[in-house]
């Protein structure tokens, strides 16, 4: 491997194959590894924090890291309706994440609501292939072999 040494982005680089870690920018390097590896680690082992219950309706959306004006945060989002599982048990959320990675990380939590916009499409009625309608686009089909399959796939889907 060649060292270059007249680069923009640092003093000295490797030519050939190397790390995404190494193409970064010093700065971007840097915020990384001290407030991104916290969130990523979050978002990896939030099931275990939270537990399967709390898992399904809300998710880590941002991480703010302490400075000298205000402590740090996360900041959550949630399905509407659960927020207040969720306030009853930020406390255990909290000491969760600090004894996962062994020191104070979160001081705070921060709550948003979502609506979940996903079960309003799962209501919807679906339509079914057995309509006479629908058999009837199925044949308009110029393809044998999938106007076929779909046919017989109407078949099976109107005996179940």
């Amino acid at each position: 491997m060649n060292f270059k040494y007249n680069t923009k982005q640092r003093n000295k680089s490797i030519q050939g194959l190397r790390s995404f870690k190494d193409t970064l920018p010093k700065e971007a390097r840097r915020i990384l590894s001290k407030k991104g590896q916290i969130y990523i680690e979050t978002l990896d082992n939030w099931k275990y924090i939270v537990g399967k219950d709390l898992f399904e309706v809300c998710y880590p959306k941002s991480f703010k890291s302490s400075n000298k004006v205000r402590a740090s945060f996360l900041n959550i989002m949630v399905k509407r309706g659960s927020e207040v599982d969720l306030e009853y048990s930020k406390k255990n959320i909290i000491a969760k994440i600090n004894a996962f990675f062994g020191y104070s990380v979160v001081d705070n939590i921060k709550l948003n609501t979502f609506d979940d916009k996903f079960s309003k499409i799962k209501e919807k009625n679906v339509t079914n292939a057995t309509i006479k309608e629908q058999i009837k686009k199925i044949s308009n089909i110029k393809n044998d072999k999938i106007k076929n399959s779909l046919l017989e796939l109407s078949k099976l889907y109107k005996a179940k």
